[in-house]
């Protein structure tokens, strides 16, 4: 016999492949059974929730696939948590995974019947169920549950896997996790389920279609009544709380969900979160819906048929209500728009920024006068709104009427690129286009902005000021930000590390200035109205009108809060009446009514300086300034100089006659102190103010030697060397050119001539319309006192 060497080592081969192969199978095995469970486990769309700032659901918004499943629950509500597992699987806590003697069980019980009558699936096997989305229910798939459900008791906590199911459970028709199923049939949080309806829910993912109001009602009774047993068999509740409980009635048709918030919802949406919790106070959001609503009532009959409100915390800027617009279940006027975040016309609202700009560089002092008369600027001829003119005007008041002219001209000195600059810093993000683009009537309604960031703004502005004391008169970079509107973003603003004596924008005073002048807000041309909307809480608010009626804007601050208000068209229409006295302040008032509160800020001493000023004028007194008042003014307002229209004069004993010393021939003069304005603004300030005397003129026997000062005829259009541009009218004909005169006494005449031909005399109101030919040409007025004015100006074009 002869032996074969490669017998034995055959063998020894042939073991260690299968010893290999049996290795490489139990790896794989094991690594399938490791990665087989999808991480995360569901990748379903979720609705998207709002919940205000204690948690309550706002408003909610179907998910991508049209099922109302809510984002997964931070915990399980212990009411369900406990009916849920009594009906699903008593040894929830106790088992692996899968629960071997209630496989036991319901194999006797098939067995016995002939038929599946029980699964004795685990709530872990159920998950894995769910989660596979409509796999055949063969023995095969009841294995391949089994050995998932293991595998997620592996990773996940009971409580996780609890959570899960609840979060993912179908609970009938579109309907799915325990959260929606809540608001749908009870329509209220899980949280506050009584033991009958957490336990109507629990029997509903395994017999979903039980919960249709119109039949399988007696079986979901019986079957919501047995979990109750189940849970007084265990001592969670009593016998007599089971019995109280089963005469619950069982839920009827679906409830619509809430949506107190769907705008804001909308706006918030964009982003990753399903499930917002918002800043918003439910009270102040339902609070500020009823003004809106009680108040659209009035102005649909106008035909006015949309408005927004926007209520902030002054102190964090975080948004307590959000009205993006009227509720109309129809929608036949574009209600759905969000009109806090749509960008129109501003009208006047952005005044007080101008203003507390023009305070900060110290170019006004809050008293200091102003010049209000028709004016042109290159063409550009700003009106005031009652098309009236003060001659004259304190900078403040100016503010509180709402003037137009002094805005103007405040903007033309301090520069329209800067102040574009200065709105970009402060949060107006809808200034999209250049300081050539708006011009001058940036001021008055030039650009688009948004209540979101107006209101950001005007609640920037309180708070800094209220910050004068807390942070000891320095100033933070981050007071200076949007609405807040989500909790986890921000939910306090704190001082930074980058606090500064030096104002990012405004300081402390100008601000503290301009609210102040804002408080006592007045529109003249309303005929007094503005009155009637006084309350008994300080408040320092603006309104606002865009051109042609189209938008009416009010926005107040305080301390505590900031209400914005817009009303108008969505769809631009304009209406009148349509202003932002009449229409928007209001509801602005009818809000701050319902808010509490009644604070007003601390003066900001450290951030003013307290200086002598000439009562009349407002500047820095001067030597010949007679009657002087204590003011407080920001540091940079030294710098605007003295008076410079109180002027030292010689008159007689009874002020009949202007003398110089040289031709007083004997007569007893003495000097005098007297404020003199420009020819053009003193014929209107002497209208709107009586006691204001125009300078006596110089007695025949002195030769005249007035000085500019002292002129009593001034031409304000056009001005020396002006090229104008003379349109064709709409008809074609050839249009006109509008001159301006003014003089000192309203009854002198003036006479004008174009080119030395007489054109006519003006009495009172001394306006010309001309119609000059292309080139060079010149215009002479005359007063009946001979004092002449002469102006060359060009003509370039019909």
């Amino acid at each position: 016999m002869i032996n074969n060497p490669f017998i034995g080592s055959s063998g020894k081969v042939t073991s260690w492949i299968r010893k290999a192969l049996l290795s490489c199978i139990v790896i794989a095995v094991a690594w399938w059974w490791f990665f087989a469970l999808p991480d995360p486990l569901f990748k379903d769309p979720y609705s998207t929730i709002l919940l205000d700032r204690k948690g309550e659901l706002l408003s909610a918004r179907i998910a991508d696939d049209e099922q109302w499943r809510f984002p997964e629950v931070d915990s399980v509500p212990e009411h369900f948590a406990e009916a849920v597992i009594a009906f699903e699987d008593k040894r929830f806590r106790s088992h692996p995974g899968v629960d071997i003697l209630a496989m036991g069980r319901a194999m006797r019980s098939n067995i016995k019947a002939r038929s599946i009558v029980s699964g004795g699936s685990t709530l872990t096997m159920q998950l894995i169920r769910i989660s596979r989305k409509g796999k055949d229910r063969t023995v095969w798939q009841k294995v391949n549950e089994m050995i998932l459900a293991l595998r997620a008791e592996l990773r996940y906590s009971k409580d996780d896997i609890l959570r899960l199911y609840a979060s993912h459970a179908p609970f009938g028709g579109n309907v799915v996790g325990i959260e929606a199923a809540s608001w749908r049939y009870y329509g209220k949080s899980p949280d506050l389920l009584s033991w009958a309806e957490a336990a109507c829910l629990a029997v509903l993912p395994n017999s979903p279609a039980l919960i249709h109001p119109g039949r399988g009602r007696d079986i979901l009774k019986k079957k919501r009544d047995g979990v109750l047993l189940k849970l007084a068999e265990r001592g969670i509740i009593d016998s007599t709380e089971a019995q109280l409980a089963m005469l619950e009635p069982l839920p009827e048709a679906p409830h619509p969900l809430p949506d107190g918030a769907p705008h804001f919802l909308t706006y918030l949406k964009s982003s990753e979160m399903h499930r917002i919790h918002s800043t918003i106070d439910k009270e102040v959001q339902e609070m500020a819906q009823i003004a809106l609503q009680s108040h659209h009532a009035v102005l649909t009959q106008n035909g006015i048929q949309n408005g927004a409100i926007l209520v902030l915390d002054t102190e964090t800027g975080q948004v307590l209500a959000y009205v993006g617009n009227v509720e109309n279940p129809m929608m036949q006027h574009e209600n759905a728009v969000d009109m806090i975040q749509a960008e129109r016309s501003s009208g006047s609202i952005l005044k007080p920024f101008l203003y507390a700009s023009a305070f900060t560089d110290g170019q006004l002092l809050p008293h200091m006068l102003v010049e209000d008369i028709p004016t042109n600027l290159r063409g550009y001829q700003p009106e005031n709104f009652s098309r009236s003119y003060m001659g004259m005007v304190a900078a403040d008041e100016a503010l509180t009427r709402s003037l137009n002219v002094p805005a103007v001209l405040i903007l033309r000195d301090y520069g329209i690129e800067r102040f574009r600059q200065d709105m970009i810093q402060a949060g107006l993000t809808t200034v999209h286009f250049s300081a050539e683009h708006y011009g001058l009537p940036l001021i008055l309604g030039g650009a688009e902005v948004s209540l979101w960031d107006l209101c950001g703004v005007y609640a920037s502005m309180g708070r800094i000021v209220s910050h004068a004391s807390v942070l000891n008169h320095q100033y933070d970079a981050a007071d200076l930000h949007k609405p807040v509107g989500i909790t986890s973003s921000r939910q306090h603003i704190t001082a930074s590390q980058s606090l500064s004596k030096n104002p990012a924008l405004w300081d402390y005073g100008s601000l503290w200035l301009t609210l102040t002048a804002m408080r006592n807000l007045v529109r003249p041309d309303e005929d007094g109205h503005w009155e009637n909307f006084q309350s008994q809480k300080p408040i320092a608010w603006k309104t606002g009108t865009s051109f042609g009626f189209r938008d009416a804007w009010a926005i107040g601050v305080t301390p505590d809060y900031t209400v914005g208000v817009w009303i108008g068209n969505a769809d631009g229409e304009g209406r009148p009446g349509l202003m932002g006295v009449r229409a928007a302040a209001p509801v602005m008032f009818d809000v701050f009514r319902n808010l509490p509160g009644n604070a007003w800020w601390t003066t900001p001493y450290d951030a003013l300086e307290e200086v002598a000023t000439c009562r009349q004028s407002g500047f820095l007194a001067g030597p010949d300034c007679m009657e002087v008042d204590s003011l407080l003014i920001t540091p940079d307002g030294v710098t605007t100089g003295r008076c410079p229209f109180h002027t030292r004069i010689y008159t007689d004993l009874t002020r009949t006659f202007q003398y110089h010393q040289e031709c007083a021939d004997g007569e007893s003069i003495v000097p005098q102190s007297w404020f003199i304005l420009p020819p053009a603004a003193a014929n209107y300030y002497g209208r709107n103010n009586p006691s204001y005397k125009s300078v006596p003129p110089f007695h025949p026997t002195c030769s005249t030697m007035e000085s500019s000062a002292m002129a009593q005829l001034q031409l304000i259009y056009p001005a020396n060397d002006t090229r104008i541009f003379v349109p064709r009218e709409l008809n074609g004909e050839k249009g006109h050119a509008v001159f301006r005169a003014a003089h000192r006494s309203i009854s002198s005449p003036v006479y004008w001539y174009l080119d030395e031909r007489y054109l006519g005399t003006t009495q009172e109101f001394h306006t010309m319309e001309l119609q000059p030919d292309v080139g060079l040409h010149r215009v002479i007025i005359v007063d009946d006192r001979g004092e002449r004015i002469e102006r060359t100006f060009e003509v370039v074009g019909e």
